[in-house]
This record gives C-alpha cells, structure tokens and sequence, in this order.
C-alpha cells in the first residue's frame, strides 16, 4: 500500500511552494523534514525515502524557491536565508500539528539553511523546543564558515585548500556567465546519453539559473557580518570525505556550536543521499531514533 499522500501548494510569503508528505502523520511517528540543496529539488531525495520505515515515520519534502514546481522569487533578495527558514516554518506549519516535534535533515544548501533554522530554535517561539535532531550533509554553516575564517592560525592551508574547492562559489557571482553555462549544462544534462551520468533532467536549467541567487544574496552578506552560531538542537554533521566541493577543515572547532554536535565522515562523493542511499539513510535514522522524544 502506497503511503504517499502527494503533491500540494503551501503558501509561504506569497509564493507557493510544491511539497510532498512521503507518508501520513499519526501521534506514534517520527515527523522528518527532508531539505535539499543546489540544483537540485525534492525529487533528489527519491532513493532515500525508499529505505526509511514510513510505518514508523512522517516523511516530508518540498521544492525549495526557485526550484522544481515551487514558485521563483521576482528578485534576488527574495533568496535571502531569512526567508528559506521562513519557508520551512511555512511547511512545517502546514504538514505537522502545532507544537508536535520534528527532525531535519539537510544537504548542500537545504543544509546550509537549516543551520540558520537551528540556530533560531533558541528564540523563535514557533521553533523552540520543537527540533528533535538534525543531520547536515555537505553543506556548512555560514555562521562557522565565518568564525573559521576568522581564525586563522593553525588552518590557513586548509582554508586555501577549501578555497579551491569552492571555486564555483566566486564563479556564480560573475553576471550572465554562469547563467549561460548552465543552459548548456543542462541541455547536455537532458541528452539520452549523456544524461545519463547524473541523476539532473531538463529542469535543472530552471533550478540552476534561480539557484545562483542563493550565492549572489548570502555568501559575501553572511561572511562580512556573522553572527555566532549556538545551538541547543543535537546536530549530526555526514562529512562525505570524496566531496568534491567540501573539505574537512570545515568540521573543525563545531565543538563551539553546541554541546551536542558530532561529526562522521562517509566514504561517499557529494550527492551522497542518491548514490548511498542505504548508508545515508542508515546514519539519518540512527541519528532520529537516538533523540527521538518520547511519544505522548
């Protein structure tokens, strides 16, 4: 029996995000919120959703602005963190029952964002005592981006190294470029046999294009003027240690988060949650279950 309640609008600052309850919610599950990053949308999490227990657990997903069938800001300052946790309390709002807990999980900047969501449990009265655990995958605070670049000694060669790494994140602030490379991309994504070596299909063009105000609205912004990153929710950080964007510098000194932050590393490229479905969803359930509240 399939337990996928489908496709709906939920409405969040004006514009209509598409998400999907994978499985109903009932006071004996686990509600998990799965948020994904650049570019892709909701349908990334497919082959994960597929070894999670959905008798056990209420499983939720959506096409974040910009991407999938969700609708697009009118400008770039509608991509701003603020508002992607505001959409998430969007859809937290309209797929769980006021008050009930829930986890999260999050990759690439489904990650990066839910950091901002975790940090603001601490005073955001629709957040706090809500968040039962959270797992990031591939995808850093930019709040501790900022602190390590800060602090420097001891890590310079490891931030130019991550510097390297990121290379496309000074690229996508280049005007127009970006944009028409990733036409191409994306047209060469579509070709049956060329597609066929990444799980994108032709909307990715869509995604892409609007994902790169993701970069031009937040990057430079958050690093010039962090703020310090603090949070009471326990934290999993998956570090796929083949993450071709990603280095393990930034793992460092998360100690300074939280008192309940840990880290693995997963033998894994970046897209791990598709090409190790099974191991992902192995250490996200783990995670879930080891601070899951206590059912009522």
């Amino acid at each position: 029996m399939s337990h996928d309640l489908g496709t709906r609008r939920v409405l969040s600052s004006g514009l209509g995000l598409a998400v999907r309850e994978r499985s109903g919610w009932a006071p004996d599950k686990q509600s998990v919120v799965l948020v994904h990053g650049y570019p892709d949308q909701q349908d990334m999490w497919d082959r994960l959703v597929a070894h999670l227990d959905l008798d056990r657990l209420h499983v939720v997903t959506y096409d974040v602005r910009g991407a999938g069938a969700s609708d697009a800001p009118s400008g770039r300052e509608g991509y701003r963190t603020e508002a992607l946790v505001e959409d998430l309390i969007a859809v937290v709002g309209a797929t769980i029952p006021d008050g009930a807990p829930f986890h999260l999980v999050g990759h690439d900047w489904g990650s990066v964002q839910l950091w901002d969501v975790i940090a603001r449990e601490g005073y955001d009265a629709r957040l706090t005592g809500r968040i039962a655990s959270y797992t990031s995958i591939s995808g850093p605070s930019l709040d501790h981006f900022a602190h390590l670049s800060r602090n420097l000694p001891g890590r310079r060669l490891g931030m130019l190294n991550q510097a390297a790494h990121s290379w496309y994140v000074y690229a996508f602030h280049v005007p127009f470029l970006p944009e028409l490379l990733w036409s191409a991309a994306g047209a060469a994504a579509s070709h049956p046999k060329l597609g066929r070596r990444t799980h994108w299909g032709p909307e990715v063009i869509r995604n892409a294009r609007n994902g790169l105000n993701l970069y031009r609205a937040n990057v430079w912004r958050r690093l010039r003027a962090p703020s310090t990153l603090r949070t009471s929710v326990p934290v999993q950080v998956v570090h796929p240690t083949r993450d071709r964007f990603l280095t393990a510098t930034l793992l460092e000194d998360l100690d300074t988060v939280g008192e309940n932050v840990t880290t693995l590393k997963l033998e894994a490229g970046h897209w791990a949650p598709r090409t190790h479905p099974a191991e992902v969803a192995r250490l996200v359930t783990s995670h879930l279950w080891s601070h899951a509240p206590r059912q009522t």
